[in-house]
């Protein structure tokens, strides 16, 4: 035989190995699925809820206008830190200062009157004791002219003399006593118009102090929206009044920002915080929760569910208050910020990463306990398959074990930003998968597995 014949059959013999080596590799690997796996491992954990709002002073009044009238003098601009009771704007008061002179001059003039009225009285009540005495003094010497006159020691003249006397005592007792009362009703009288000009000028006292307009606390102007020589007005019903400026008190900084409905069930007075300030980047500032909002805020609309006739279903938010306690000096009210708020910790708990949680039905996982072939692994009647609900699938990972991966259902606790806490289920040292994303999807409980963390989990997606 020729050598080339020889090395031609040695080729094809070859190919032939190779073929059947290559089958048979295909053959052994038939079925493996390539994962990404990962450790479950103890670790510090903290469930953080963020949320975005603004910058907020924890009080703040708008100063609206009490009365109508035109501003005559502004005596602050926007940004000035004012004290408390400084006088800050002044309307025109002509009008209301004449009318408090008018009511001082009739509140002196009342005044007058009645310590007139009270002279009068009294001069009515020493007239009136002077009656009673010559009432009483006549009265004695007619009882005794009577018991004079019936033993014939005077005469009918003298009798009649004193009876005249008597009855005149008692006209004049009658009349001082007549004057007293008319004298108390002008004393009474006189009061009365002493309170009704008080009154009347308690009134236009505080029509003249509505023009003067005062600081009611320490802290800075933020908004001043007028001018000298504009004309403002009061509020009325369904029309509200001007607004002369915005004080705030500056010593207290809150953010207050929105919590999602999901998330607000989690958040509770005191928790801590971080709070980032767009104008101030790279810088966190810290806090606590002051306040939480009771009824919700539409997203869209921004108004309170309980202002609405209507049932909405859009989504909605929560006010949460955060107090600043490291807030710097010059921040200003209205600066959009973000608050991260810790609502659960966890010190050296037990975790995993998020994204190997996954669900399986409980048929899934029976058949992995119960492999073909076994009397457990029947196959489930038309009805029973058909009476499978959503609630049936179960909360698990796949545990690596064997090179085989195993669905082990896991209780869980607090989540962090990757990981999430277990509470039963798995033990430290447990090894996972964790991807791809498609793999753990489509990932059938008890398959044979391949760990290969070398390939990064884009590229493996994109692929």
């Amino acid at each position: 035989m020729k050598l080339w014949k020889k090395i031609a059959i040695s080729v094809c013999v070859l190919l032939v190995l190779l073929i059947a080596v290559a089958i048979a590799v295909h053959q052994s690997t038939k079925g493996i699925v390539t994962v990404q796996t990962a450790r479950v491992q103890r670790e510090d954990l903290a469930t953080v809820v963020s949320a975005s709002g603004e910058i907020k002073p924890k009080t703040y009044v708008n100063v609206g206008a009490n009365a109508f009238g035109k501003i005559t003098h502004l005596y602050v601009k926007e940004g000035d830190r004012v004290k408390r009771g400084q006088l800050v704007a002044q309307l025109e008061n002509v009008q209301s200062s004449a009318d408090v002179n008018a009511g001082e001059a009739s509140l002196q003039a009342a005044q007058t009157d009645a310590v007139a009225a009270d002279a009068g009285m009294k001069t009515s009540q020493a007239d009136l004791q002077r009656a009673q005495a010559d009432f009483d003094r006549n009265k004695l010497d007619w009882e005794r002219a009577q018991s004079l006159f019936k033993d014939g020691l005077i005469s009918k003249s003298d009798f009649d003399s004193r009876q005249d006397a008597w009855k005149t005592a008692d006209a004049g007792l009658v009349q001082a006593q007549a004057r007293v009362a008319q004298a108390k009703a002008q004393k009474e009288s006189a009061d009365k118009h002493v309170t009704q000009a008080q009154a009347n000028l308690t009134r236009v006292t505080d029509v003249l102090h509505k023009a003067s307009y005062n600081a009611p606390f320490d802290g800075v102007v933020t908004n001043l929206p007028v001018r000298e020589g504009e004309t403002v007005v009061m509020g009325i019903q369904n029309a509200p009044g001007s607004t002369l400026m915005t004080i705030a008190d500056m010593s207290v900084i809150t953010a207050e920002v929105k919590v999602d409905e999901t998330d607000i069930v989690n958040v509770r007075l005191g928790q801590p915080s971080e709070v980032t300030i767009d104008a101030i980047p790279g810088k966190v500032f810290h806090g606590t929760v002051s306040e939480i909002g009771d009824n919700a805020i539409v997203r869209s609309s921004g108004v309170s569910t309980s202002q609405q006739a209507t049932a909405s279903e859009e989504a909605k938010d929560f006010k949460v208050v955060v107090n600043l306690t490291d807030a710097p000096y010059d921040l200003r009210p209205g600066l959009s910020t973000t608050a991260k708020i810790t609502t659960a910790t966890r010190s050296n708990a037990l975790a995993l990463p998020i994204q190997a949680l996954t669900l399986r039905s409980k048929e899934q996982i029976e058949a992995q306990n119960n492999p073909p072939g076994s009397v457990h692994a029947a196959a489930p009647a038309n009805g029973e398959v058909a009476s499978k609900k959503k609630n049936d699938e179960v909360q698990g990972v796949f545990v690596v074990r064997n090179k085989k991966a195993i669905f082990v259902p896991v209780a869980t606790g607090i989540t962090g930003t990757t990981d999430i806490e277990v509470l039963d289920g798995l033990k430290e040292g447990d090894e996972i998968v964790t991807g791809s994303y498609k793999v753990l999807r489509t990932l059938r409980p008890g398959a044979s597995v391949k760990i290969d963390n070398a390939v990064p989990k884009k590229e493996e997606e994109s692929s």
